[in-house]
């Protein structure tokens, strides 16, 4: 039985992927599928439950289910800018330039980044689009040897990979602890992103470091939730996966 609703589960998977079942479409009823694959309607269930864990179905029972669509997925296993990411999933990158600006840093921002009093950091906001399609939000704040660089590249070329290009100049990214909830859009997060106030985002706040552990940045990332979703693969041995209750906004 296990074998059989897996199986389903992958069928209904590579038929979503392939446009066979497109997103807002339904599928074939627990019924009907149970008398195509002579499977029980119960070995049905556990192939729905597969796939909504997944996020590619509605998870909701005693209608047909409703398809979301193939989340595009983004690993906490490796780093990875967003320009790489997306190039990598088959989509284009694109960049909507907010403003970078020299400030005082907050007192979240002086801790997370381990700032002594009277430094200064850059804090960049910018939109971050899939194949044109506003996905995400990105605020970042910079230790200031670090975002005087990114002012630079800012300048030179405003829409290419700050990352990539901090990589270039030497700077290397080694460490990062990620931190993702969900919440709703707030007033300037929906006009960015263009969507309606109080629509369902996915929160990434995000600490990255050097090989010495020093802090690098400090960003608080909001993606469309219907867009995006993350992947954590861990082990007994080295597991990346933490739980910890949401942060308070």
């Amino acid at each position: 039985m296990s074998t059989l609703y897996r199986r389903l589960a992958d069928e209904l998977r590579a038929g979503i992927a392939d446009g066979t079942y497109p997103t807002g479409s339904r599928l074939p009823s627990e019924s009907e599928l149970a008398a195509r694959h002579g499977a029980s309607r119960g070995t049905v269930r556990q192939a729905f439950t597969v796939l909504a864990a997944d996020g590619l179905i509605s998870s909701r029972k005693g209608t047909r289910r409703l398809v979301l669509g193939p989340a595009l997925r983004q690993s906490f296993s490796q780093l990875h800018s967003f320009s790489r990411w997306a190039a990598s999933i088959g989509e284009t990158p694109g960049v909507r330039m907010v403003e970078l600006v020299r400030r005082e840093p907050t007192d979240l921002e002086a801790e997370r980044l381990e700032l002594s009093a009277g430094t200064r950091i850059y804090h960049l906001t910018r939109v971050r689009l899939l194949s044109g399609r506003p996905v995400m939000v990105e605020r970042t704040a910079y230790v200031e040897r670090i975002g005087a660089l990114v002012g630079g590249i800012i300048a030179d070329a405003g829409d290419e990979s700050v990352t990539a290009r901090l990589e270039e100049l030497g700077v290397v990214f080694a460490h990062a602890e990620h931190t993702v909830s969900a919440i709703t859009a707030e007033a300037e997060d929906a006009r960015l992103l263009g969507v309606r106030p109080n629509s369902a985002l996915l929160r990434e706040l995000r600490r990255t470091t050097d090989p010495d552990n020093r802090p690098l940045e400090w960003s608080d990332d909001r993606y469309l939730g219907d867009a995006v979703a993350f992947t954590v693969h861990n082990s007994v041995r080295a597991s990346t996966l933490v739980r910890s209750s949401a942060p308070s906004r």
